[in-house]
């Protein structure tokens, strides 16, 4: 077919040849793109990677097809998942006791399926901007990568990890957190990339216009520095977290649990002026029914209050339900029960067809009940403590909830499932951004690191290194007022997405059906 010089056959050929080799160098240069990715995250830190890698993904889609666009997606995609959240390997090989081979099967089924999410976004921004090639940076690429990340957040439980706006926690960007939340920085960093791209490669969209638009953008971020409504609320509370560093296989051996409840009652009796002790998520490795009442009582007559992990059933009978809490120790006693649970760890998604897997991944404790999203914060210390429990703090809709009506947040955590790999670091940063949006300070207490006091505007006051026990000391400022993004939510960034994809398919369809753009 190839053979003849000169025949149609063979420059039909090797125009074929041409394109599939262009296609596997796009699909070769969105991976490389996915790679660097998440060192832009903790603990790498370097923020400038993202819209460099992001800026290679959409200057390759600039020039693919929508399955091209779709496979460069995916590419990029699976790259970022495979280093980003590599720590799903530790949780299920070395604490999961999931053998090797079926470990590193889940976590490349998990990363497939996550890398659908760009891979959509890919096809999408070249189905829907048709002939248009550069616009697509501003009006198609930008806010269906948003949309993107939120979908992802939300369905089949969702999946809120590495999301862009998180890699610019330490820059002038911040400020846009309590305006905007993540994905609103996420907004604003794709579409600076875009219009920058623009700016730099297109003869169609006039460079005044992508000027004027980036020095818009970062006008926002003059305005985001103007007084809000929030504001400090009373006098400082002394906080002590105690992160013991008890191995999951000590905590989780019955016969341990008393001595673990009576090294945890013994460093906290010793604290003097302390208004408010710490425990992490599940310091006592049993049920609340069976404290024993002579426990309580030390714990009560101790001049400080108590926020405490641990387990609670509603009946004491074999298959009652039973719950992940936080114990509030003070005047009264108060419960908060975990709402956002994690799927394979502590409840089990399509029970009926995988409950075979909890044979593999024997994980105590691991079909758990979700309590309400909406539950009253804890009188402690004199303020008002909005509770969450590990995973939920990556989640905006429960920690916002929370937010509302209290002063001060306290996250429980037990990071010793991620081993030392990359997750405790990335949780750190989410919950620092957490604390930028709700304007609230954040206590975050980890068994094994990285236990921090978080002040409102996201700055790391105390943290406690990994893998020791370590009493962490400090104090918050609880704060009131509601910020923007406690009030409106995610709504205002996802509107702007529609309003901005409106234009697109209205300019292509006015003017992108007359001529291809150069």
């Amino acid at each position: 077919f190839c053979a003849s010089p000169g025949k149609p056959q063979a420059n039909n050929c090797r125009a074929f040849r041409m394109r599939a080799i262009s296609a596997r160098l796009k699909i070769t240069g969105a991976a490389l793109a996915g790679l660097i990715y998440p060192l832009a995250f903790s603990p790498f830190d370097l923020f400038g990677v993202a819209p460099v890698a992001l800026g290679i993904l959409f200057f390759i889609w600039r020039s693919s097809n929508p399955t091209q666009a779709a496979w460069c997606g995916f590419a990029f995609g699976m790259a970022s998942f495979a280093v980003g959240v590599s720590w799903i390997y530790v949780s299920l090989n070395t604490f999961g006791n999931m053998p090797p081979v079926l470990a590193g099967i889940s976590v490349a089924m998990f990363g497939a399926i996550m890398a659908l999410y760009p891979a959509l976004v890919g096809w999408a921004q070249a189905k829907l901007s048709g002939s248009i090639t550069t616009w697509r940076w501003v009006f198609f690429m930008p806010p269906l990568w948003i949309l993107g990340e939120w979908l992802r957040g939300i369905l089949l439980s969702g999946f809120p990890w590495l999301y862009l706006g998180y890699s610019q926690v330490d820059t002038p960007l911040a400020l846009l957190l309590p305006l905007t939340g993540t994905l609103g920085v996420g907004l604003w960093v794709t579409l600076a990339t875009g219009l920058a791209l623009a700016l730099f490669f297109s003869r169609s969209i006039p460079r005044v216009f992508s000027a004027i638009a980036l020095l818009v953008l970062f006008g926002l971020i003059l305005i985001a520095k103007m007084p809000r409504d929030v504001m400090p609320d009373g006098n400082p509370v002394q906080v002590a977290v105690i992160q013991n560093n008890i191995s999951l296989k000590d905590k989780w051996n019955s016969e341990q649990s008393s001595m673990i409840a009576n090294r945890f009652l013994q460093q906290s009796l010793a604290l003097n002026e302390v208004d408010l002790i710490v425990w992490p998520e599940a310091a006592l490795p049993f049920y609340r029914d069976e404290i024993d009442p002579v426990f309580s009582n030390q714990l009560k007559q101790h001049d400080a209050d108590y926020l405490i992990g641990l387990l609670e059933r509603e009946r004491v009978e074999r298959g009652s339900p039973y719950y992940n809490v936080a114990l509030g120790v003070g005047t009264e006693n108060a419960v908060y029960r975990k709402h956002q649970l994690v799927p394979f760890g502590e409840y089990l998604p399509f029970a009926s067809l995988l409950s075979w897997l909890l044979e593999y991944l024997q994980i105590p404790m691991s079909d758990f009940s979700s309590g309400p999203l909406n539950q009253e914060p804890m009188d402690l210390a004199g303020t008002q403590i909005g509770v969450s429990i590990c995973y939920e703090d990556a989640f905006t809709t429960v920690i916002n909830a929370s937010a509302l009506h209290s002063r001060v947040l306290v996250n429980l955590s037990e990071d010793a499932w991620f081993g030392d790999s990359l997750a405790p670091h990335q949780r750190l940063q989410m919950a620092r951004a957490r604390a930028l949006e709700t304007g609230r300070p954040m206590i975050r207490a980890s068994n094994s690191g990285l236990s921090a006091i978080i002040s409102h505007d996201g700055s790391v006051d105390k943290v406690a290194p990994q893998f020791r026990a370590v009493i962490l000391r400090g104090r918050v400022q609880p704060m009131t007022g509601t910020t923007p993004f406690v009030a409106l939510g995610n709504y205002p960034v996802i509107l702007i997405c529609l309003f901005l994809l409106a234009i697109g398919i209205l300019r292509h369809h006015l003017w992108g059906q007359a001529k291809p753009e150069c």
